[in-house]
């Protein structure tokens, strides 16, 4: 029981830096937009919803590969 729980911990922090990872890679490789002043500063609704999906669905690929 205990090896379950300490891998769950495990594979969930690798699976977030995986996911942090893949959000800074997309922010290097699009240098003309900068996703975090598109929605915090000009308050740009639907890139926040798009970051939300893309995260959702980097996190289910994540998941996926993991299990």
């Amino acid at each position: 029981m205990q090896n379950a729980i300490i891998a769950s911990i495990v594979y969930a922090l690798l699976g977030i830096g995986i996911l942090v990872a893949v959000f800074m890679l997309v922010e290097v490789l699009t240098p003309k937009h900068n996703i975090r002043r598109e929605i915090l500063e000009k308050n740009n609704i639907a890139l926040a919803i798009l970051a939300g999906f893309f995260m959702l669905s980097m996190a289910l690929i994540i998941a996926s590969a993991i299990h």
